[in-house]
This record gives structure tokens, C-alpha cells and sequence, in this order.
């Protein structure tokens, strides 16, 4: 079960309706699936007791198990063979425009067990290509990160914890794939759209609103005014699967709007 707790940081007051938004399992998921390299936090042998972190370009299988390539030489991989527990610290991509607290971000926590090459190799190749150079190395082996719990951090004041189960269970949001060229589309050709969206949810004086994120059932803003930089979550009118799906809610929202 995730602990999905409303926020205040999330959507306004606590009096405010909730806006529908994807579980926290579901956005972790979405994350790691969007990304392909995080920090992995291993027990040191040097130092006992102290931890010790790492890049780690990673893949997922279909139960959100974290594969990972590691070789004998690096100092991560002496760790986890004299303690596998270890815990892998995914962001989002960063646009290059945002406070990086204000990213989303997971840390999952496990145990990172050595696995089959055969069952790993063509998953990882897949988002590494490049890996093919040395995969096939004698010093090299696959490890599986299994996620016992995960922490789920969606911005300023949006955070939770996601058992395991929920974790594996979870899916990728379908706009995984399309979402950062939709967010880039809209904020390059429909600024005027935002920040009519934004005035019409009840915010006065907006300068500028960008779309921040999307997924099937709505979309984060920024919205910057003469006083405050703030958050806003505005929902679809529908359940939006598509690229397509996303177009028609928008055009949808924005006529409503200038009604």
C-alpha cells in the first residue's frame, strides 16, 4: 500500500478538492522508466558502517527489478558482495529551467542480488546500447535491485513511502514515452493557452505559466505572478492515453475557458 497522503504543497488549501493525479507507486514507476542512470548507495568495506554512492546507469524488468552491470573493479561491486543491500536514487530529467528541488525524484531501497546474464542481457542492452562493448567482459556481471520499499518525492512537499508490492505492481503512466516532447510542444506554442488555464483556476495577476508534467489524468503548471512562484495541477476532462487524447483535453479545457 502507498501512503499517498494529500499535501499541502500539492494543490492549495486542505479545503480544496483533491485533483486526480496517478498513484505515487505509479509516478515512481513513470520515473524510472523516463530515466536511465541514477546514484547507487552501497555499505562501504573501507570505511564499515559508512555509505558510499555511485553512478549507476541501470534497466528495469517487467516487475520494476532494477538490473544493474557491474564490474569486479569498481568499488560499489566489492560492496555488495559483502552486503547487497543498497538503495538507487533516480530524478527527473532536468530542463534545465527548475529549482532541482523542485524535480521529482525516487529512492528505492533492496537488496541487489547477482542474477542470470541470460535473463538480463538483452533488457539492459536495450537501454544501453553502448554497453555491448564490454558486457561480454569476464569482469563483468548483472545484479538485480529488488525494490522492498520505495520514496517517492514529487516536488516542493510531495512525498511518500510505496511498499514493495505496490511498486512491483504499479505500471508506467502511458504518455511515459510522448510526455517530454508534449510538455515542449505546449509550452513552445500554447503559453497564451497556460496562462489562461491558470487565471481560470482562480489565479490573479499571472506572468508566465509552463507545463511542467502530464500524465493520463492531467498536467502540472508553474505559475509565476508578481508575488509567489506556485504550483497548480489542472485535471483532463477525460482519461488521456494518447498524444491525440492530450490535444482534444487540451483544446477542450482552453474553449471552456474563454467561455
Amino acid at each position: 500500500m502507498s501512503t499517498d497522503a494529500p499535501s499541502h504543497a500539492a494543490g492549495g488549501s486542505p479545503s480544496e478538492p483533491q485533483v486526480p493525479e496517478p498513484s505515487h507507486a505509479e509516478q515512481a514507476r513513470t520515473l524510472m522508466a523516463r530515466a536511465s542512470e541514477g546514484t547507487l548507495g552501497t555499505l562501504s568495506t573501507r570505511l564499515p558502517g559508512s555509505p558510499f554512492v555511485s553512478l549507476a546507469p541501470y534497466a528495469e524488468d517487467d516487475e520494476g527489478g532494477v538490473l544493474l552491470l557491474v564490474s569486479d573493479l569498481a568499488v560499489h561491486t566489492r560492496n555488495l558482495k559483502a552486503d547487497p543491500r543498497a538503495s538507487l536514487l533516480v530524478r527527473e530529467p532536468d530542463p534545465g529551467d527548475r529549482d532541482a528541488l523542485g524535480l521529482g525524484r525516487v529512492t528505492l531501497v533492496g537488496a541487489a542480488e547477482p542474477v542470470d546474464a541470460a535473463d538480463a542481457r538483452a533488457r539492459y542492452l536495450e537501454r544501453h546500447p553502448n554497453a555491448r562493448y564490454w558486457v561480454d567482459y569476464p569482469d563483468f556481471s548483472f545484479r538485480r535491485l529488488v525494490v522492498e520499499e520505495a520514496y517517492f518525492v514529487g516536488g516542493f512537499g510531495v512525498m511518500g513511502w510505496v511498499e514493495g508490492d505496490a511498486y512491483r505492481q504499479a505500471r508506467p503512466d502511458p504518455l511515459v514515452d510522448a510526455a517530454e516532447g508534449i510538455v515542449r510542444h505546449v509550452n513552445e506554442d500554447h503559453s497564451d493557452a497556460l496562462r489562461l488555464l491558470a487565471r481560470e483556476s482562480g489565479i490573479d495577476e499571472v506572468e508566465e505559466a509552463r507545463m511542467t508534467r502530464v500524465d493520463r489524468l492531467g498536467f502540472h503548471l508553474r505559475v509565476r505572478t508578481p508575488k509567489r512562484v506556485r504550483g497548480l495541477r489542472l485535471p483532463f476532462p477525460a482519461e488521456s492515453r494518447t498524444p491525440e487524447a492530450v490535444r482534444e483535453a487540451m483544446v477542450t479545457m482552453v474553449k471552456q475557458a474563454r467561455r
